[in-house]
């Protein structure tokens, strides 16, 4: 059986972990990666976290991860020969990835514009830092400074108010670029023609690791956090090691209270937070968890079905027993160290296996014998919203789901999001009001932020009438796309083999926490118990405490790896007419992110470990405190610097007027300045604490070194390069104020992307149950019994009154 992309050719200009990570993921779909490097190789094939020594050439176990199955093809950049047979791969290509890092980046006639005018029936996507143009195009930056200027060093209330911000470590957002360039790439494919897909890595960042700030501070008038504080219960220290535990909802955090033996502290009336009611028993829920065994309080929690997991780190994470039955890792085929299988499961249809990664050059040769010859097709003409005509249901909640479907919705796709009156949305109940309001289920940030374009319809499948109704809903879609947990599905008839009973060639994406099989199966899932499980939170935070949970980057980082999958899959039925199963579970993506711990412990026996604010690809490498007041009236105002090369320390030590301690010619190395570090950190300490933030960037920045202020998220709309590049978008409300709207980091074209608001609940009943037949009357009866409806019914099915 062959691959869904079996034929198609891209040009892989790219270096570093998003590029790397970009066509890995299209390899593992079929793809024919060209991996093109200049002499001395791509920066990644000498790089190991721990520090390890590795082959230059062959490349280290994280080189070999991402480049297997792709072919190495050598051109030096300064030889007009070598520039010609890479023009020839380009012209025989069907699409490329570039990105800044390597020599050949900086050759003009490769830039992502100049390849285009060229070829202009390639798809060429571009990785850059904040984008190809606007006023930061080309400014120095890091994942680490990128974090910064994203709000996502924040979160969403991550770390601690009494000590500096901390970042979520393992380079997150480098792998998130990857997935989204990915996807991208395949959605331009699908639109044809000459497409440029200028993914900024700022961006990515801020879908990734922030949710709807800015749509949220808008529209209520208030960030969603004003204070760093820790999860709680989040990752406790158990009698026997580290357990995670959450609480998403009120009945969860209940569920909790009882659990413990505190009943007295549910309160069904209070007018706090979840968050904020376990913040007030933070003490006693912590020493309670002291005393009980990791395996116990799983199995209690599970009992009362509150999310749970370990916490995993690339020591342990291979052996529990939920990934050892599923066959979560696999060994590497040229180097045998472990390493996570696919981010996503298409039943039926054949991913790619692992393959070896290539020597430098090794497909040089060929490659040269070849050269000459062009097959290129002739460009058509781009379509904008390559999903138009295209109809899904979208059964998903809260954030992993809908963040799938919506860049469908985006980009043209008819997707019908279903909800029901009893169990509306989980995000139209995070609205961040009181439920006392008028319709204050339709005032919620974090649903207009994740539905806009989507039409709304309520069916109580719980009903026999319901039930019906949504079989015969499922026949008119292409695409259905569900995120309950597994036994769901299963209680209500709809898994895919019925499915495919009611739509042959339908595409199913499965999204469960945990997977479809394994131990954990119908385990709860929320983003950050995924983070725990898979490792994410490992490297977050301070290595004096539990781990920071990101709380943040588990669901995204679901949804677009779900497209990812489904992309495939309708690949497949295109070329075949067969319907497909995905299951893209969201602890299976978050492993692939999380890959590197496993990779460095299993290739050399490391643990890596969480460092505050330092990390691995950078040193000096922190957050610093800076002079100023902030917007809360505290002293709390941080930049973040990380120096990357030898010539970014030298701009640095420049910038700084060359003090005598920084001409210790022992720093002049990155091993020498890792080694003193803590040095370094009290220098930069004190030379911020006497600055302002924007004194500190407007110094360090056009000298050429990585620097950010410490952004608080909802105020992403105060950096220009979003606005150059049209980022937010004002979006119309029939309840809410206009808001400005994140869109996705990268675009096909300047056209809108919000074409619509965020739907009204059920506002689309009577348009889409029309379609499917149903009379004004048959309707209004409907709604009379409760099965459909306008209004939340949380108590149970709302009949309408007479």
């Amino acid at each position: 059986m062959q691959s869904p992309l079996h034929g198609y050719t891209v040009v892989d200009l790219s270096s570093g972990i998003a590029g790397g990570y970009c066509t890995k993921l299209l390899a593992d779909g079929g793809a024919r990666i060209i991996k093109v490097e200049p002499p001395e190789g791509d920066p990644l094939r000498r790089w190991s976290a721990s520090g390890a020594q590795v082959d230059a050439v062959a490349g280290g176990p994280l080189f070999s991860f991402l480049a297997g199955g792709k072919h190495s093809v050598v051109a030096d950049p300064a030889v007009d020969a070598d520039l010609a047979v890479v023009e020839g791969l380009l012209a025989n290509a069907d699409a490329v990835v570039t990105s800044d890092g390597s020599r050949l980046a900086g050759v003009e006639a490769l830039s992502a514009p100049a390849i285009l005018a060229r070829h202009p029936h390639l798809v060429v996507t571009s990785i850059t830092p904040f984008g190809l143009d606007g006023p930061w195009s080309g400014r120095p930056a890091t994942e680490f400074t990128l974090q910064a200027w994203s709000g996502g060093a924040l979160g969403i209330g991550r770390g601690e108010q009494h000590r500096a911000p901390a970042h979520v470590g393992g380079q997150v957002g480098d792998w998130l670029a990857g997935a989204y360039a990915s996807a991208l790439t395949l959605a331009a494919r699908v639109g044809g023609g000459a497409q440029l897909v200028d993914v900024s890595m700022l961006e990515a960042q801020i879908v990734g690791l922030t949710y709807y700030p800015v749509t949220y501070f808008e529209m209520l008038g208030r960030p969603w956090r004003t204070e760093r504080r820790p999860t709680v219960p989040g990752v406790a220290q158990a009698a026997d090691g580290l357990v995670a535990l959450g609480c998403g909802t009120a009945q969860q955090w209940w569920d909790l209270c009882s659990m413990s033996g505190h009943q007295e502290w549910i309160d069904e009336e209070s007018t706090l937070t979840i968050t904020e009611q376990a913040n007030l028993h933070a003490e006693e829920l912590f020493e309670w968890l002291r005393h009980e065994q990791v395996d116990d309080i799983r199995d209690l929690a599970s009992a009362f079905r509150i999310p749970n997991a370990p916490v995993g780190n690339g020591e342990n994470v291979t052996k529990m027993d939920h990934f050892v039955e599923r066959g979560s890792f696999t060994r590497n085929p040229r180097d045998g160290f472990v390493q996570p299988t696919h981010p996503y499961r298409l039943h039926g249809v054949a991913l790619r296996e692992p393959e070896a990664a290539p020597r430098l050059g090794q497909h040089t040769a060929d490659y040269r014998a070849a050269a000459g010859s062009t097959t290129a097709p002739s460009p058509a003409e781009p379509n904008p919203l390559p999903f138009a005509g295209m109809r899904v249901l979208d059964m998903t909640t809260f954030w992993a789901g809908p963040s799938c479907t919506h860049i469908l919705a985006m980009l043209g796709a008819d997707v019908i999001h279903l909800e029901s009156t009893p169990r509306p949305d989980g995000t139209r109940l995070i609205a961040g009001i009181p439920a006392t309001e008028p319709q204050w289920w339709e005032q919620s940030p974090i649903f207009s932020g994740l539905n806009t374009n989507k039409k709304s319809v309520t069916l109580d499948f719980q009903t026999e009438q319901g039930r019906n109704l949504l079989r015969r809903l499922i026949a008119t879609c292409d695409v259905v796309v569900e995120n309950f947990t597994p036994r769901v599905i299963d209680q209500i008839g709809l898994n895919f083999e019925q499915i495919r009973e009611l739509r042959p060639d339908v595409v199913m994406v499965r999204m469960p926490g945990f997977g479809l099989d394994g131990p954990w199966r119908d385990n709860p899932a929320f983003a950050y118990i995924i983070e725990d499980a898979s490792g994410l939170s490992w490297l977050t935070g301070y290595p004096d405490r539990t781990p920071y949970e990101p709380y943040s980057v588990g669901d995204p980082n679901a949804g677009i790896h779900a497209l990812n999958a489904l992309l495939l899959a309708l690949e497949h039925r295109r070329r075949t007419g067969e319907g497909v199963l995905v299951e893209a579970a969201m602890v299976d993506a978050a492993l692939n992110i999380a890959a590197e711990q496993v990779i460095e412990y299993s290739a050399h026996g490391v643990l890596l470990q969480r460092a505050g604010n330092r990390g691995p690809a950078a040193a000096p490498q922190n957050i610093y405190q800076a002079d100023g007041i902030d917007e809360f009236g505290r002293d709390d105002t941080w930049v973040a610097i990380a120096v990357a090369t030898d010539a970014q320390w030298a701009a640095l030590r420049a910038a700084l007027g060359s003090p005598e301690w920084a001409l210790d010619p022992q720093l002049s190395s990155a091993a020498g300045r890792h080694a003193q570090h803590d040095a370094i950190d009290e220098h930069l300490s004190d030379w911020c604490r006497t600055r302002s933030a924007d004194q500190i960037v407007e110094t360090l920045w056009p000298a050429g070194v990585p620097v950010a202020k410490v952004l608080q998220p909802h105020r992403q709309t105060e950096i220009p390069q979003l606005a150059h590049r049209g980022f937010f978008e004002a979006v119309d409300h029939p309840v809410n104020a206009t808001a400005p709207h994140s869109t996705m980091p990268a675009r096909f074209s300047r056209q809108p992307l919000h074409r619509a608001s965020a739907p009204l609940l059920g506002e689309h009943n009577a348009e889409v149950l029309g379609q499917l037949g149903l009379t004004a009357d048959e309707i209004a009866g409907l709604e009379a019994d409760g099965v459909i409806g306008t209004e939340p019914a949380m108590g149970g099915r709302k009949k309408a009154s007479t």
